[in-house]
């Protein structure tokens, strides 16, 4: 049987361009995020080299071996990889220690945890979906997502050219680039198809599921072994080199990547990259390789990888810290500032780690433990800080004739914040309605999940709390008085989804159509709904034309409808709890977004409205704490604390309505 280096006739060779393409694609990830807070598709094409050189390597090791050892494979990726990812962990962490805001220091530990072990990807796929974690400030760790993602695929790959490696050396007439090419394909189409149909369906868990990205790492597997046979005239070359680059940095402004990529989109920087690599085929003068082979793109390119890390944890600190609107000035500092630790690390850290000059017995054994001993410093002082909670759990379980006139949150005649409020800054986040603690709350699916409150064996009247998640959060209120005026409170509702027959995300319109079917076959037995008349942002206040639709359906049914105009949404920059953070006197005008004008639609007989938003937003200005209690847990959910303070404000209105009163 013939050797296995005599079977390929592939050969590796150093193209500097890729070292160029790396660093492009790196300052881009870091222009767009400090400057316009969007993504690029970089990420992308760091993908694709990543495909294309590691590709190459592994051949280069089974020509040389005559097989693919796991040792040397695994070995010399840790090396590579792991003493700068575990030097920024490490650095993060300590800095998180004195710098991190209170109200995302568990978020942060999930994805430090996440980011050690290289499931990143993973944890940011299942938050994304959530539609309450989205509005959480996002931690100085979360672009480690991609080095998750190669690290899976490194696994991927090992595993394939082992399978590749058996094959040949069991069946002597298959050459071996026709072999790994038909595996690259077939994992291209099967993983391109996928991606296509997962962003459709599901975009934001799509973008971090790594079996919609293997299609990328394919692409730049099938680039290494195909490339160099392509040849095309000098000038078009040229002309190819140069299109491929400017289209590469023009993708963040084409399209919308944070929300259309890993689909059918990410194909154009896909094949931006495969221009530019294809121009190297035929370097000429005033080719685009010149540019991205000259001495100091290569040299950034040798060090993108650290540049690529460092850049969004110092932007983080940064917003953390200074503002969130980074000027042109602060901007370069961030990007020069990056360069310079990144070269430090390399010298200093990567390098000597690599070669075993500093610790060289067991190096990543102390740097994993050092990051663990640091995560654990932090998990300690969340765990300090969160004794408040059970404050919390005791206001929910009391009537509000009890609680001290030390909280009266939605009582208080003006912002009455005179004491230490009732939740931290980390309790806060959790205190949401029972509905959320009891499995009451829909999060994904299209499952209606039914759950009663108030009096529940004996009722007078029923009140249906049906839609999304700025439904749920007004449990809290009419639990205050149910149960002693007899009334049943069914919840059925699921985050991120509207009472309307507008269009929504597929599994939202599934759920509308399964809850509009219960409404039909109970209609006897529902006295009333409770459900939002509109969305309160920067657009149009008035109401949708699909909430009226879904109000007329109910009329239809003989069913009132009890529609509370939306409380204010303030926008992901504006979280308040991250703004008291930065600053406790932080206010924010609602004027813009509370219009009261022509917001009812009186047409509609069998809807009472109601607008309670005087009592959350008192004059048009918001407070985080009102009566000494957070009043959302986030950009636009009321904490169910302060919801309770709202049950006496309600009270009346729900009786009249109940005809009860």
């Amino acid at each position: 049987m013939r050797n296995l280096n005599e079977r390929f006739q592939i050969e590796r060779r150093f193209r500097p361009e890729i070292e160029g393409l790396r660093i492009v694609a790196a300052l881009l990830v870091a222009i767009y995020h400090i400057w316009f807070n969007r993504v690029s598709g970089g990420v992308d094409v760091f993908f694709v080299i990543s495909g294309f050189l590691i590709t190459a390597s592994i051949i280069s090791k089974i020509k040389k071996d005559n097989e693919l050892s796991a040792r040397k494979y695994f070995g010399g990726l840790l090396k590579r990889l792991l003493p700068g990812a575990l030097t920024v962990i490490g650095v993060t962490s300590l800095l998180s220690i004195f710098l991190l805001p209170s109200s995302i220091l568990l978020k942060y530990i999930k994805e430090a945890c996440a980011s050690l072990f290289y499931y990143q990807n993973l944890q940011l796929a299942y938050s994304s979906t959530d539609y309450l974690d989205k509005e959480q400030m996002k931690t100085p760790l979360e672009h480690f997502w991609a080095m998750s993602i190669q690290g899976q695929f490194y696994i991927v790959w090992f595993l394939i050219f082992v399978f590749v490696v058996y094959i040949l050396k069991k069946v002597e007439w298959i050459k071996p680039e026709k072999l790994i090419t038909f595996i690259f394909v077939v994992l291209f189409i099967l993983s391109l198809t996928f991606s296509i149909y997962q962003t459709a369906v599901n975009q934001p868990f799509a973008y971090f599921n790594p079996l919609a990205r293997i299609w990328q790492f394919a692409l730049g597997g099938l680039m290494f072994l195909h490339l160099n046979k392509i040849n095309v005239p000098d000038l078009i070359s040229d002309i190819l080199g140069w299109f491929g680059l400017i289209g590469l940095v023009l993708t963040g402004m084409l399209f919308d990547v944070g929300s259309v990529f890993p689909g059918i989109a990410s194909l154009w920087p896909m094949f931006c990259a495969v221009l530019i690599l294809l121009s190297g085929n035929r370097p000429s003068e005033y080719g685009v390789e010149r540019l991205l082979s000259s001495r100091p793109f290569v040299f950034l390119g040798g060090i993108s990888f650290g540049i690529y890390l460092w850049h969004w944890v110092i932007l983080s600190f940064y917003k953390y810290k200074v503002t969130d609107n980074v000027g042109l000035i602060d901007g370069i500092v961030i990007i020069l500032l990056s360069i310079a630790l990144s070269m430090v690390m390399t010298s200093y850290i990567e390098k000597p780690l690599r070669n075993n000059v500093i610790f060289p017995k067991k190096p990543f054994s102390i740097f994993y433990s050092l990051n663990i001993i640091l995560i654990l410093i932090l998990l300690s002082s969340y765990l300090v800080q969160s004794y408040e909670q059970s404050k919390i759990e005791d206001l929910a379980n009391k009537d509000l004739n009890t609680i001290s006139e030390a909280y009266p949150g939605a009582l208080a005649e003006n912002n009455f914040k005179n004491s230490k409020p009732l939740q931290t800054v980390i309790t806060v986040k959790n205190d949401k309605s029972d509905a959320y603690k009891d499995g009451g709350m829909v999060t994904e699916g299209s499952e209606l999940v039914i759950k009663k409150y108030g009096e529940v064996n004996n009722p007078k009247k029923n009140v249906l709390l049906a839609g999304g998640s700025h439904s749920s959060q007004w449990l809290g209120a009419l639990q205050q008085f149910a149960k002693k005026e007899d009334i049943l409170i069914t919840h059925i509702c699921r985050s991120g989804t509207r009472f309307t027959t507008d269009q929504q995300p597929k599994e939202a319109m599934e759920w509308m159509r399964k809850l509009n079917t219960y409404i039909e076959k109970n209609s006897k037995g529902i006295d009333m709904i409770f459900a939002p008349a509109n969305v309160t942002d920067n657009k149009d206040a008035s109401i949708p034309e699909g909430f009226k639709e879904q109000f007329k359906k109910m009329g239809n049914l003989d069913i009132k409808v009890f529609a509370v105009k939306d409380n204010p949404r303030l926008g992901l920059d504006n979280h308040p709890i991250e703004q008291y953070e930065k600053n406790n006197d932080w206010t924010m005008s609602v004027a813009n977004i509370n219009s009261d004008d022509d917001w009812k639609d009186e047409s509609i007989s069998n809807v009472a409205y109601y607008n309670y938003n005087q009592y959350i937003t008192p004059n048009n200005i918001f407070h985080p704490i009102h009566g000494n209690i957070f009043v959302y847990y986030d950009s636009s959910h009321m904490t169910d604390s302060y919801s309770r303070t709202l049950g006496p404000i309600i009270k009346d209105d729900i009786l009249r309505e109940l005809d009860l009163k």
